[in-house]
């Protein structure tokens, strides 16, 4: 028997090759896939996205309509918008759509996809989208907090009365607001303004709105890691360097809330919970949970309201309806 010259390796791995190849054009074929813009390879269509990617996407969608399919680097993406796309994907086939990629952002800023927001679905997401509607964001906690709400608003307005007669942008001012609101509701306390000389202070105000100014930004960003992994330990836009960096901030900034609320409910015999980082330390004690709440997750659901702190709250806006609570 002779021994197979390289003509006949090189000849069945043309052969293989080819039959790859045409598999995988047939089942391509079977596809039907919505209209989108021709891409590029390596980048796809990314060469289309501006700096404000939904701007983008919608000056896309004007010409291929409320369906369509573009390509971020390596990865397809179907985009809907309109109402009804937006009916069908987040309400008839919720399930499907449910889960996140898993982005930079959800690594670095979020303890490793700890927070609802960039866990993927599964028993952790679901237990999670309990402990928002059942307990951290239930009506009556919510309605516990207008105090603070209503306290926040009165204050505003007196230092809108001592600027009676001068220019003002109001933008900032319900800004701080909202942010006043969010850090008393979690956290318990405000840390926008100077601690007492007798109080340790963790983070200046100044650091303190600098952080959640980082987070939000970086949060939203388009890193191109994201869509085409395999140059993402280049970080040529220099994002990931910069969300380590406010990793390490944040988490000696929460371990030390965290430490601060273990020791009063230790000190109190009657103790009960006054803000939500009380409720969740109160969650992870209890065994009956499905899956096991841990200290980085504490910290990650912790974080889940401060993008909102950018924009005047809904909550802190619905008492203006209540005229009691408008006199200075």
């Amino acid at each position: 028997m002779e021994t197979p010259t390289w003509m006949s390796y090189a000849f069945a791995w043309l052969a293989t090759v080819s039959l790859i190849l045409l598999a995988s054009r047939l089942r391509r074929r079977k596809l039907n896939p919505p209209p989108g813009p021709k891409s590029w390879p390596i980048i796809g269509n990314l060469n289309l996205i501006g700096e404000l990617p939904h701007r983008s996407l919608h000056a896309l969608s004007q010409k291929y309509g409320p369906l369509m399919q573009v390509k971020f680097g390596s990865f397809p993406v179907v985009v809907g918008s309109s109402v009804e796309m937006a009916k069908t994907i987040l309400k008839t086939h919720d399930v499907i759509f449910s889960g996140r990629p898993k982005t930079a952002a959800g690594k670095y800023t979020t303890y490793n996809y700890s927070d609802i927001t960039w866990s993927p679905y599964g028993p952790y997401w679901r237990q999670a989208r309990k402990m928002c509607l059942m307990e951290l964001f239930s009506a009556k906690r919510l309605e516990s907090y207008e105090y603070i709400r209503v306290e926040e608003l009165r204050a505003l307005l007196k230092t809108l009365n001592k600027s009676s007669g001068r220019p003002i942008n109001l933008k900032d001012h319900l800004a701080d607001v909202s942010l006043n609101v969010i850090s008393r509701m979690v956290l318990g306390k405000k840390y926008t303004v100077k601690s007492s000389e007798n109080e340790k202070e963790i983070v200046t105000p100044e650091e303190f709105k600098e952080m959640l100014d980082e987070l939000f930004l970086l949060n939203g960003v388009l890193d191109i890691g994201d869509s085409i992994p395999w140059i993402a330990f280049l970080d040529l836009q220099g994002y990931i360097k910069r969300m380590k960096t406010l990793s390490k901030k944040f988490d000696k900034f929460m371990e030390h809330v965290l430490d601060e609320h273990e020791a009063r409910r230790k000190a109190d015999k009657n103790w009960e919970p006054k803000d939500m980082v009380d409720v969740l330390l109160q969650l992870a004690s209890d065994p009956n949970l499905e899956v096991k709440l841990e200290r980085h997750g504490v910290k990650a659901f912790s974080q889940i309201r401060w993008d909102n702190a950018h924009y005047p709250s809904y909550y802190n806006l619905k008492i203006l309806d209540k005229g009691e609570h408008l006199r200075v």
